[in-house]
């Protein structure tokens, strides 16, 4: 008998359902597959940890590891001042729902429309076309602008959120701690440093840690833009899952999909532990 102060748990049963179906069933299915070498679903071959050990010691795993965390890197160090510098400046608006609004736009895009858009968009005849000619862009696609058509589509779309949540962090601010800084005669740096940012710092922590997940695991854009190129130099961790997937070499991007999860999991555990001992 289930005593009443706890009977409230039951109504977490439907979500533990949905979530052991969804995300546990399949979690378990991959990792039992990274323990086999698959030809078919009836023809699997155990194998152990040995596809695990493979992935670790090659260089190209390694390899794709630093390009997907320089560029999770990059995209955070321009989103996150960025974002939060808009938000700032809508707050001195009139009509900040509207800017907030087409901010939001490109998060409603698919994410396969978004590279055609772009390659458009910076085509020879698209809008940006003449100027980025005009400053010298090849349009080979050389490493360099390669990526910086990916981090800049990636801002694009990921933008908009960052603002959202900075901008409801700063709208929740009581009005009474800007007039007693006003009193104080604090600077507009100081207001920032010592209201602003403790106070937006846990939607901060949320941004940081969903952009840092999706950015890591950046699949899409990479793969529509060029393929992982010029000479692998955007092939980072997801394109390597894909080209495991497309080869039909199952145990092997199973394994590949599991390490790839620890790194992130990981990642989060730390995040998670480190924000709490800030808090306390």
């Amino acid at each position: 008998m289930i005593p009443h102060r706890n009977r409230a748990w039951l109504l977490l049963l439907p979500a533990v359902a949905v979530m052991g179906l969804v995300a546990v069933l399949p979690l378990l299915t991959v990792l039992n597959y990274s323990f086999h070498d698959i030809f078919t679903l009836e023809s699997r071959y155990w194998v152990g940890l040995e596809w695990y050990g493979e992935i670790v010691t090659s260089r190209r795993f390694w390899a794709s590891l630093a390009r997907s965390t320089l560029f999770s890197a990059i995209v955070l160090s321009i989103q996150l001042p960025l974002g939060i510098a808009v938000a700032l400046l809508l707050r001195a608006t009139r009509h900040p729902t509207l800017y907030l609004m087409a901010l939001a736009l490109p998060l409603v895009v698919p994410w396969n429309m978004i590279p055609s858009m772009w390659l458009t968009l910076v085509g020879p005849q698209g809008l940006l076309g003449p100027s980025l000619i005009a400053a010298g862009f090849d349009y080979r696609f050389t490493a360099l602008h390669t990526w910086a058509l990916i981090v800049a589509m990636d801002t694009w779309h990921w933008l908009g959120l960052v603002v959202i949540l900075s901008y409801a962090g700063l709208s929740a601010i009581p009005r009474p701690y800007y007039q007693a800084a006003e009193i104080d005669g604090a600077s507009r740096m100081a207001i920032f440093r010592h209201i602003e940012l403790p106070r937006i710092s846990g939607a901060l922590a949320i941004v940081l840690l969903l952009r840092f997940v999706d950015s890591f695991m950046i699949y899409t854009e990479a793969f529509r833009i060029n393929a992982g190129g010029p000479q692998g130099a955007t092939t980072f961790l997801s394109l390597d899952l894909g080209e495991d997937i497309n080869a039909y070499s199952y145990g092997s991007a199973a394994a590949r999909a599991m390490t790839y999860f620890l790194i992130v999991i990981t990642v989060v555990w730390a995040f998670v532990q480190f924000t709490r001992r800030r808090s306390s």
